[in-house]
């Protein structure tokens, strides 16, 4: 398990780190006070992860295109 702080992982190295925590949980073979540890970490990388997708997901949203279809800029996104 890392140090770096979740809120400072890029998406790759969040989501490198989570398969590392499943795949020692899915082992068995870690302590218990380890294990609620791991878990922990797991929902934060997990939640780190969801985060950035959402974000990329918007950003993508939020393209639009010209007549001949390139991207010419940005539009507001909408709240909900």
């Amino acid at each position: 398990m890392s140090d770096t702080p979740v809120t400072d992982m890029t998406f790759e190295q969040a989501m490198a780190e989570l398969e590392q925590v499943l795949n020692q949980l899915e082992r068995g073979d870690v302590a218990l006070d380890d294990s609620i540890k791991l878990y922990e970490r797991g929902a934060a990388l997990k939640a780190r992860c969801e985060q950035m997708l959402k974000e990329a997901e918007e950003k993508v949203a939020a393209i639009t295109l010209g007549a001949d279809g390139a991207p010419v800029g940005l539009k507001p996104v909408e709240s909900q």
